[in-house]
């Protein structure tokens, strides 16, 4: 595909990507899994641009789950330390290119310090608007919601008040919309616990493309992909109606 191509018509506002398979990109050019991880990052900055291209205006990276605090030691440090520094070099230019930055998961169990540089990243940047950049680190879908649901409780919500929007008003999303597309790379087809309350009519997009080779090509390729799609949200399309109503099959 040409490096230069047109934006995506009909594209999606909101892309939300599962990054996978840096450890895979690591052990196929005999390289650390940390080496993976790393490469990862890097791929970052080129994707914000590429959607700020393709007039995404909301994108969410899933970094860190509640679950990977279960691998190995040295790679959950290593992890901490990569996001730290991406944290300190990243910032002051995505803050520059109007990016908003926002954590999605919660503090608990993570280093002082790697909260500092959160809460820094978050608040340089918290009054831009071209694209909102939503990490999801310590983060779980299914604690999502159960952190939401005691959030209610301790609110004094009564039970008729609760609806889908109050739910979603209590995420760790609320103010943003649902993503209309989720990416996985490496070839996996699973949620793996995100978003999955948001999720619920999203279009699901998998690559057998790892995260450190997923380029602006990569990126476009899904685009065009959704924009081909056509997203019914559990009802029928109008000449759907008319078949239904002239006797014609479903």
């Amino acid at each position: 595909m040409p490096e230069n191509h047109a934006q995506v018509e009909g594209g999606p506002k909101h892309v939300a990507i599962i990054m996978d398979g840096n450890g895979r990109w690591a052990r196929k050019r005999g390289l650390p899994r940390l080496m993976g991880h790393r490469a990862g990052t890097e791929n970052i900055r080129r994707i914000v641009h590429a959607c700020v291209e393709n007039d995404v205006r909301y994108l969410t990276l899933y970094a860190f789950s509640t679950e990977n605090w279960n691998r190995p030691d040295s790679e959950v440090q290593g992890l901490l330390r990569i996001l730290a520094e991406v944290i300190e070099r990243e910032t002051p230019e995505l803050d520059r290119e109007g990016v908003q930055i926002r954590h999605l998961g919660h503090m608990e169990g993570v280093p002082q310090s790697l909260q500092e540089s959160i809460n820094y990243a978050v608040s340089t940047t918290r009054h831009n608007s071209r694209l909102v950049l939503s990490v999801c680190f310590n983060y779980g879908g299914r604690d999502d919601i159960v952190r939401a649901v005691r959030e209610m409780v301790a609110a004094g919500v009564t039970p008729e008040e609760i609806t889908e929007e109050s739910i979603s008003s209590h995420l760790y999303t609320a103010g943003i919309p649902d993503p209309d597309l989720i990416v996985r790379t490496a070839g996996e087809m699973r949620l793996s616990n995100f978003l999955i309350w948001q999720a619920a009519y999203a279009e699901y997009y998998s690559t057998p493309t790892t995260w450190p080779d997923f380029d602006k090509d990569s990126l476009y390729e899904a685009l065009a992909e959704y924009s081909r799609r056509t997203r019914k949200f559990g009802g029928i399309l109008p000449e759907e109606h008319n078949e239904y109503n002239n006797g014609g099959a479903g």
